[in-house]
This record gives C-alpha cells, structure tokens and sequence, in this order.
C-alpha cells in the first residue's frame, strides 16, 4: 500500500503538469459550466413556470453535478490520448504499482475539478442562489458531489482505455452530454411521461441532484418516485460504491493488461 501511495502520488504530480501545460483546455473547462448557468438561469428559466430566481435556485446543484459527470468525458479523452501515444507503455515498464497510473489520473481530475467547482459556486451565489443548509450539510454535498466525480471519471478511464483511437474516444464522450438531460438536473421530472421518468430517476444524475438540493436546503426530497430520488443520500453513495466497485478495478486490468 505505501508503494501504491507513493507512486500514486509521483503520477498525481504528472497529471497535475500535464494539466497545467494544456491551459485552453483546462480554461475551457472551467467556464464551460459558467456559462452554461448563465444561459441556462436566463433563457431557459424565463421558458417554465418557475420565477428566474427559483430556477437558478433549482438549476446550480443540478448543473454542479452535470459537471461532475463530465468525468467520464474527461477521464476517456485523457487515458485514451495516453494510450495510443505510447504513454502508456512506457509506464508499464517501469517498476511501478500497476494501478497508481490510472489512480494518479482520477486524483488529478478530482484536485481541478475541486478547485473549480468554486467559482461555478460563487456565480451561482451572484444570480440568487443560496445555500439554505447547515454549513455542515453544504460540506457533505460537495464531498458528495467529488465523490461522484471520482466514481465517474473511473467509466471514463476504462472507455478510454478500451478505445480504438483518440477520435474515437473523443465522438463518444462527447456524447455523454445527453446523460444530463435524461435526469432531473435541469428541468423537474414530474411531467414526464411515466416510462421516462423512470428512466430519469433511475439515472444517478438524479440522485446525486437531489441530495445536493436537500443537503443545500434549496428542494425537498421528494415523497413518490423511485428509491434512489427518495432516499437521495444513501442512493447517492450507493451508485457510487457500485461505480466505483466496478469501474476501478477494470481499468486497472484494463490497464495492466495492454488493452488486451
């Protein structure tokens, strides 16, 4: 375990150079949910019934965790450019913890997302969102929500690593966008129709929303729908203890093993 950790920690300081030499994109990155706020609290608000500022209250933890789940995109796009540059191989030949490439990774990912999850929350304070909670409750919502970017930069890594080019892996993160939209992290779900809402809430997007709003004191846990939207704490941890249980060790082997 003490050779995991330190040369897990020798590849967070690797990934941490490495973001910081690719500005454009890490800067992208950032602002990307920025304005996605700002567009989504002025626009799209003014299309619903709820008023602007009860929208942007609603929509700041939802887009909080689309950010989050933006780890696989990231995760994939990354191991995959790793991979099929040779990156990969030559770290397979050094006498290194097999699975501290991959770790080293995830904790890059979850030390910038850290540290940009905070000025999506000082705008989202700017437009009229509040944290209504406990400072306690609002301390678990963010561990929660870089738990949740841990569990799903770990999918990405395994795609990346199981894709067949870097272009390839680019397409399909880029399609993970639509995983937001099919969760209630921007619009509520009651009006849905019946077999898409289920869908909806059975997406841990919803769940994890959920408990941000709850634990942020900005919606009640609702009382009908499925088990992980009413019991949002514990569906929370739940999907990311299965993510994390299967994710995490694929990508080790996926990575141990050549891609093979």
């Amino acid at each position: 375990m003490s050779a995991l950790a330190y040369d897990g920690t020798a590849m967070l300081g690797r990934q941490l150079r490495r973001i910081r030499h690719n500005m454009g994109l890490l800067i992208l990155t950032q602002t990307m949910p920025i304005t996605m706020l700002l567009f989504f609290g002025y626009v799209f608000g003014s299309a619903l019934a709820m008023p602007g500022d009860e929208y942007r209250a609603f929509l700041v933890p939802g887009l909080l965790v689309a950010t989050a789940a933006n780890g696989i995109m990231t995760g994939m796009f990354q191991a995959a450019q790793d991979s099929h540059r040779g990156v990969m191989d030559r770290f397979r030949t050094l006498p290194i913890s097999r699975a501290a490439v991959p770790l080293g990774q995830a904790a890059g990912d979850l030390v910038v997302t850290a540290v940009g999850t905070v000025p999506l929350l000082l705008v989202g304070l700017a437009v009229g969102w509040r944290m209504e909670g406990s400072a306690l409750e609002a301390a678990g919502a963010v561990c929660l929500l870089l738990l949740f970017r841990f569990a799903t930069t770990w999918i990405g890594i395994l795609l990346g690593l199981a894709s067949r080019s870097e272009e390839a892996a680019g397409q399909l993160g880029g399609a993970t966008f639509i995983l937001p939209l099919l969760s209630n992290a921007y619009i509520p779900t009651d009006n849905l129709p019946g077999w898409l809402r289920r869908i909806a809430e059975w997406n841990p997007i919803s769940a994890v929303t959920t408990a941000l709003r709850n634990l942020f004191g900005n919606a009640p846990v609702p009382t009908d729908g499925a088990w992980p939207v009413t019991h949002p704490v514990a569906g929370s941890l739940a999907w990311c203890a299965v993510l994390i249980a299967v994710f995490m060790p694929l990508a080790v082997r996926r990575y141990t093993n050549g891609g093979r």
